[in-house]
Order: structure tokens, then C-alpha cells, then sequence
């Protein structure tokens, strides 16, 4: 029984780190710009497209070359990814700033459905082996099992997200992007660059959602055009759960998602008598959506605003 609690517990804490990953995606561009981008998660599904492609033409055999090159595979596709995420700022959203709300999101939605069939014309919409960046060895932990590769994403992604925290509060690009979220006009008085510190936000974000494609590829051994749908969906769901607009809230959400969902998937069967099997382990995440913008719409760590506390401004 120990050794079951302790796999599924790796296995949620996997899922929940690409999730969080996904997710800070979301909530940073929200907490700047007040915009849901419907393309992050095309941006998730590119990560993965890039490092394949990365390899096929700098490696070749990922057996036969070490953690050095694979790392610098890795770097490569997510900067990529960044750089196009700056672009698609640039052409499809900055534009349309002042508009209302409507525009950008609409706009977003274009971008997502452009991405995803400009792959499936460029590579084929079949689904394509991905090879693991880490290695599959399985180790035994008090009767349970735990593979490399599950340590290995584990240790990325907790890695990226301390990154992003201290770039966020330590830094002076963080500081720059924390007043433009705080108040645009008012940064813009200062003399920030509001344009700096949006592209900023456009380019880790994209960043962190490649890095959880090519870690969800890695770890499920699969890449498709659509991949990024229903995977883009959960992070997203994890970042209303958790707040939305709050970076610590984003990963407490996806690691909650996670473990609901590992959880759910393990005792539908039983609780149902069969009825219900692990295919329902989507439903878990859209169930706990609705729960939660029913019962706190701010999510577990966001701030609900009065109307007392807000400060006028046109928006529509």
C-alpha cells in the first residue's frame, strides 16, 4: 500500500510541475495585460515540435550523446519558442491594446488555430514518437516505483520556476513587469517601457509553456499538433483554481489539479464499480472549474475585488 501511495504521489507531482509550468504561462500575461491568451497552449505543443526539431537536425541519436547537448537542445527550443511568442505579441495583440477585451482574446483564438494547422500542413497531424531526454531507469522506493525520467522533470521544472521567481522579485526586469501588472498608466508616467515589460512577459511565458511540451513529451513519449487543447485547458483551470494573475497561486493550483486527478483516476474504477474508468480523468479537472468559480471565483490565493476597492477605468 506504501509503495502504491508513494508512486501515485510521484506520479501527481510530475503531472502537477508540467501543469505549473503551463499555467504561470496564463496567469503572467493575465496579471499584465488582464487577457486570457488561448494560444499558450499552442505554445506548449511548438516547445515539443522545436526540440524534435532540434534534434533531428543537431544530434541525431539522442542515445549516443550527453546531458551537455541535451541541454543545450533544450535551451534552443524554448528560446525559440520564446522569441515566437514575442512575435505573435507584436503582430496579433499589441495592435489591438486599447481596444476592449473582445479583440485580443478573438485574436488570441486566430493565432491558436493558425499554430496548430500551420504544424499539422508543416509536419503532418499523425502523432510522432518523442524520445525521452532522460533516462528510463526505474528505481525502487520503499516498494514503490519511480523512473528517472519522472526525477528528471521534477528537477527542470522546480528549476525554471525558481528561476522565474527570481527573476519576478529579484530582479530588475521583475520589477519593471510588477509595475506595468500594478498599473500600466502610471508605469508609463515613471518612464518604464511598457512595451519592454509586456514583450518580457510574452517571452518567459511562451518559454515556460515549451519547456512543460518537451517535459509532457519526454515523460508520455508522444507528440501531436493538437496536444496543447486539452493540456492547455487543465493549466488553465489550475491557474483559475489557484488565482489567477498570482504566480505562487498558478502552481498550487496545478499541483491540487494534479493530485485530484491522479487520485480520481485511480479510485473512479473502484468507487463505480467500473462504471467509470481512467478516461473520465479530464472530467476531474472541468468538474473542479465549475466547483470553483461557483464557490470562489478569485481562486485559493487571488484577491477578490469590491466594488469599493475598485479603481475606475475603461475597459470596454
Amino acid at each position: 500500500m506504501l509503495g502504491i501511495l508513494i508512486q501515485q504521489t510521484f506520479n501527481a507531482l510530475t503531472i502537477g510541475a508540467i501543469y505549473a509550468l503551463i499555467a504561470l504561462g496564463y496567469t503572467m500575461v493575465y496579471g499584465v495585460l488582464r487577457m486570457i491568451n488561448f494560444a499558450h497552449g499552442e505554445m506548449f505543443m511548438l516547445g515539443a515540435y522545436a526540440a524534435f526539431l532540434a534534434l533531428t537536425l543537431f544530434v541525431g541519436d539522442i542515445g549516443g550523446v550527453g546531458a551537455l547537448a541535451l541541454t543545450l537542445v533544450f535551451a534552443v527550443a524554448v528560446v525559440g519558442v520564446g522569441l515566437v511568442g514575442v512575435g505573435i505579441e507584436r503582430l496579433a495583440y499589441r495592435p489591438l491594446r486599447n481596444s476592449n477585451r473582445l479583440a485580443p482574446m478573438l485574436s488570441s483564438l486566430g493565432v491558436s488555430l493558425s499554430l496548430v494547422t500551420g504544424v499539422q500542413i508543416m509536419a503532418g497531424p499523425q502523432p510522432v514518437a518523442f524520445p525521452s531526454f532522460f533516462p528510463a531507469t526505474r528505481i525502487g522506493i520503499l516498494g514503490g516505483t519511480v523512473t528517472l525520467v519522472q526525477i528528471g522533470i521534477l528537477v527542470a521544472a522546480f528549476v525554471l520556476m525558481a528561476a522565474l521567481y527570481v527573476l519576478v522579485n529579484r530582479s530588475r526586469a521583475g520589477i519593471i513587469v510588477r509595475a506595468v501588472s500594478e498599473n500600466r498608466s502610471t508605469a508609463q508616467l515613471l518612464g518604464i517601457n511598457v512595451n519592454l515589460a509586456i514583450s518580457l512577459v510574452f517571452f518567459f511565458g511562451p518559454l515556460l509553456g515549451a519547456a512543460g511540451g518537451i517535459l509532457y513529451a519526454s515523460y508520455y513519449g508522444i507528440m501531436t499538433p493538437t496536444m496543447g487543447a486539452v493540456v492547455g485547458l487543465k493549466a488553465f483551470t489550475a491557474a483559475i483554481l489557484g488565482g489567477i494573475g498570482s504566480i505562487p497561486g498558478a502552481m498550487l493550483g496545478a499541483f491540487i489539479l494534479a493530485f485530484v486527478e491522479v487520485a480520481g483516476t485511480a479510485l473512479l474504477p473502484v468507487l463505480s464499480g467500473g462504471l467509470l474508468g481512467t478516461e473520465y480523468r479530464d472530467v476531474l479537472a472541468f468538474v473542479i472549474l465549475i466547483l470553483v468559480l461557483l464557490v470562489r471565483p478569485a481562486g485559493i490565493l487571488g484577491e477578490p475585488v469590491s466594488e469599493e476597492s475598485m479603481v475606475y477605468k475603461r475597459e470596454f
